[in-house]
């Protein structure tokens, strides 16, 4: 999470707590000591599929929790833009953030284990050996926020549900994978995989499923595909409470949530309300914090950062500023270019285009140095491609490159990087070369120094809604203005982005392309020929044959080695392919807040977990002042 980017681009089920199983979560598969094989079926709490996991059955509380965290107080923090909905589970509107906040998972990953799934809702998973189907035991002590009891008729309801409205870059992927979903008793339900489904992807399809009440949706004749006014019971920890659409919203603990004790919770869900304020952009955000309208703050401006940080607050301690460590995976934001354009379609112009934003220049000047270039799309890991291909890459890539899928150059050259430029603005050799590029493609700068083809002057829009953006955007505009390229900043409300942004009506937007340790299934909706159609993922257009040939290599991946080798060369293929404009990454959380919340002293490796299991400190609050109506007594 970098610069401006703002919680209602995030199309991914944000549910602000520890990472949680995730749309088709590779999960993994180890039998290990907790599972008991019978002469049928394997029978355990976790799954993981190329390694030991972390947590028993008789753990009694996650590592990384204070198990002792008072509960009580508010965590406040702020959205920006605006909402209408309580729904991210269709495109219609603009859901609010934590509007998935009510719903569990079937089974969850941890903020240190984040490859395994445990199982939460259940007490165990049942398999055969060929994981031709899964039986999910759930427990019985299960309720909605109206007390009424979760059972497998539930689950089927909602499977049902999602199958016939869910998202169509969801069914594209899901919809050919499981069979059927059989009830077999009262808390037992089995599903059914087809031929199609990849082993390792079954256990985390039989999980992404959060329960909803069938009772209450045919009771209000609620549709998955249509906004929400409100969200639907979930039997989650939290509730809605007191909301204006557009300007704020609370969500309330249930006082009789039924899993305060699982020990998967203990030292979790400490908050007794949890409020989000709405701001039109981050400036004025920012001024609602040091008033004191929110109290927790993760500042995504490095300018922000780097000089708006010096109000009394912050000086007399009663604001802490401070950097915490960031171990995740590095989002691959860049800029992209919408390649329905058919001026984009040539990747000449695409690198043309890419060389004249200049992120050494930017780091320095805009961003006061805080920040590493995303170069590829696992950055900060080790399963982003480096130098030449190994011999396992070039024996997944060779077959494409001789059906003419790839150039092959992609063989013997080292992966594509962004380029590099000098600490001034305009980097003249990366002009030079861009220009270069422009007079190979046919884009001829005329005497009025624009470039044309076929008539047409070479005009590149970029969509932006928040002003936070201005200053990174318009050096980069006025290098392409050098260029002899007609670019300009197109800043429009946050609805009239959303709707332009689906209906593909842009030049080049920013994206955040967020990937996974152990990348799957959902790869298919990033970057998948068959979800290009209709996707907030796959917001390029991006189809090639190639590409899907080597992401089938990584689902079909059965040993780590093996993954991690296709991950590399599929690493490899999509920078090579240049749709996209790297943007930059930084391996620390930068937060302020006020002293009245903590924290453990070793943060997990892959959360930040403010609204997991941080805690509200009400001794401190009561010393500053600071009292809310949820304040425990």
């Amino acid at each position: 999470m970098t610069d401006a980017i703002c919680l209602r681009r995030q199309f991914n089920r944000t549910r602000g707590i520890l990472l949680g199983s995730t749309l088709l979560l590779g999960a993994v598969l180890t039998a290990g000591d907790a599972a008991a094989q019978d002469d049928t079926l394997i029978k355990t709490h976790a799954y993981s599929y190329f390694g030991d996991y972390k947590y028993g059955p008789d753990m009694t509380h996650l590592d990384y929790v204070n198990p002792d965290a008072p509960k009580g107080g508010e965590m406040s923090q702020a959205g920006l833009g605006t909402f209408d909905s309580f729904n991210s589970f269709t495109r219609k509107g603009d859901a609010a953030v934590l509007s998935t906040l009510p719903f569990e998972d079937i089974m969850i990953a941890t903020a240190d284990d984040p490859t395994t799934l445990y199982c939460y809702l259940c007490t165990t998973i049942e398999y055969p050996e060929d994981l031709s189907y899964i039986i999910i035991n759930l427990r019985d002590d299960i309720t909605f926020s109206d007390g009424t009891p979760l059972t497998a008729e539930d689950m089927a309801f909602t499977y049902n549900v999602f199958m016939e409205q869910g998202l169509p870059e969801f069914l594209a992927v899901v919809s050919d994978q499981i069979s059927d979903l059989e009830v077999l008793d009262t808390y037992r339900f089995k599903y059914t995989f087809t031929d199609e489904a990849p082993l390792r992807d079954r256990v985390g399809l039989a999980s992404i499923f959060s329960p909803f009440s069938k009772a209450e949706w045919e009771r209000t004749g609620r549709r998955l595909d249509e906004k929400w006014e409100t969200p639907p019971m979930g039997t989650g920890p939290y509730m809605l409470g007191d909301f204006s659409y557009g300007e704020r919203f609370t969500y309330v603990r249930n006082p009789n949530f039924w899993g305060a004790d699982v020990p998967l919770n203990v030292g979790r869900h400490n908050f007794d309300t949890i409020r989000f304020e709405y701001f039109a952009d981050a400036s004025v955000a920012l001024e609602g914090f040091k008033a004191g309208v929110y109290r927790f703050r993760n500042e995504f401006s490095s300018l922000q950062w780097a000089t708006a940080y010096d109000f009394p607050a912050v000086q007399d301690g009663s604001v802490i500023k401070t950097e915490l460590p960031d171990g995740s995976l590095a989002s691959a934001q860049s800029f992209i270019f919408n390649l329905r354009r058919e001026k984009f379609q040539d990747p000449l112009v695409r690198e043309a285009l890419g060389l004249m934003f200049n992120f050494e220049w930017s780091n320095e000047t805009l961003f006061y140095g805080i920040y590493d270039r995303v170069t590829g799309f696992w950055s900060n890991s080790d399963l982003a491609a480096t130098g030449v291909p190994s011999d396992g890459e070039r024996a997944i890539l060779q077959p494409l490159v001789d059906q003419g899928l790839f150039d092959a150059s992609i063989l013997t050259e080292e992966v594509t990087m962004p380029a590099t430029s000098s600490t001034r603005q305009l980097d003249r050799a990366n002009l030079r070369r861009a220009s270069a590029l422009l007079d190979e493609a046919g884009w001829i700068a005329g005497d009025d120094g624009m470039r044309r083809k076929n008539g047409e002057v070479l005009r590149v829009e970029f969509l932006e809604s928040s002003p936070s953006w201005d200053r990174i955007l318009n050096p980069y505009i006025q290098n392409l203005k050098r260029l002899g390229i007609d670019a300009v900043l197109n800043r429009v409300d946050p609805p009239q982005e959303t709707e332009r942004r689906r209906s593909g009506d842009w030049d080049m937007v920013t994206h955040g392309i967020q990937m996974g340790l152990e990348p799957s299934q959902g790869l298919y909706q990033w970057f998948g020929s068959e979800t290009a159609e209709d996707s907030s993922r796959n917001l390029m257009y991006l189809k090639n044959e190639g590409i899907d040939a080597v992401i089938k290599t990584v689902v079909d991946a059965q040993t780590t080695e093996d993954m991690t080798t296709a991950v590399h060369a599929l690493d490899r293929a999509l920078r090579s392919l240049r749709f996209n404009v790297p943007q930059w990454f930084k391996p620390v959380h930068t937060v302020a807040y006020y002293d009245i919340y903590d924290h453990p002293d070793e943060l997990p490796p892959f959360a930040l977990g403010e609204l997991d299991f941080w805690w509200y400190d009400s001794d401190r609050a009561a010393e500053l002042g600071i009292m809310t109506g949820s304040d425990t007594q």
